[in-house]
């Protein structure tokens, strides 16, 4: 959107955003994806939705169906009409109601398990909704609580099977009993959130020291610059939703 400068912000303290160099970075990410193998759909900018580059947030799509959120930022409700127009060819909706709020951001899918991270955007409301969409389908929900991030998938996300990065100080490590652990390098706090596609992670080229840790273990990199996306405290997961078809 042309007016992301004006987006919400919670642990990140306010700067200048380039919006023609955001729209080229964004640009270089969905490259990077069809790279991949991914078909990439866009939706509209919307001048009047700040942070609707940050897709991620207004949806949880797993295989059986897409769950529509209710973002904990009321400014960001009006971003979920057209992503669930977008959706409702690929998959059966759901959706959170008032007064639960749930961000997309916050949902960390392993499996059968869904980790569901308390923060100022994701209420118990919404979680205990989340629980009871997900009992049928035979996954497990488990809330944990963040601390000094946005979200869950700011400190935490899956790199490989059964393989997390994460951050310790932002999320309890106990919560992943039977994972293989990745630490971020102590000096890129913000170095967690990583996309992985098939073999490969997409990966916010601001952290080489963590890209170096990632590549230790044989994964695959590919870096990409998404620094004016972070003034707006968003990442690689964010600005976008995965759908299997």
């Amino acid at each position: 959107s042309p007016s992301l400068a004006r987006c919400e912000l919670t642990h990140v303290a306010r700067e200048p955003i380039d919006a023609a160099r955001a729209v080229a970075q964004h640009d270089d990410y969905e490259h990077c994806l069809t790279d991949l193998g991914v078909e990439v759909q866009s939706l509209p900018p919307g001048p009047d939705l700040p942070d609707a580059v940050f897709v991620e947030d207004t949806a949880i799509v797993l295989d059986e169906l897409a769950i529509i959120t209710r973002p904990g930022a009321p400014s960001r409700r009006a971003e979920t009409a057209t992503v669930a127009d977008a959706l409702r060819p690929y998959r059966e909706l759901a959706s959170i109601a008032a007064p639960g709020t749930v961000d997309g951001g916050d949902v960390l899918i392993v499996g059968r398990r869904v980790y569901v991270g308390l923060s100022s955007r994701t209420s118990p409301s919404g979680v205990e909704q989340l629980q009871r969409i997900l009992a049928p389908l035979r996954y497990h929900v488990t809330p944990l609580p963040v601390n000094g991030c946005l979200h869950l998938k700011s400190a935490v996300t899956q790199i490989a099977p059964n393989t997390l990065l994460i951050n310790r100080d932002w999320v309890d490590a106990g919560a992943f009993p039977n994972m293989r652990l990745v630490d971020i390098d102590p000096s890129e706090p913000h170095g967690a959130n990583a996309l992985a596609i098939g073999d490969s992670v997409v990966f916010p080229a601001a952290y080489p020291r963590t890209r170096d840790r990632l590549e230790e273990l044989g994964i695959t990199v590919l870096p990409v610059d998404v620094s004016e996306l972070a003034k707006a405290e968003g990442a690689v997961t964010c600005c976008c939703l995965l759908v299997e078809r």
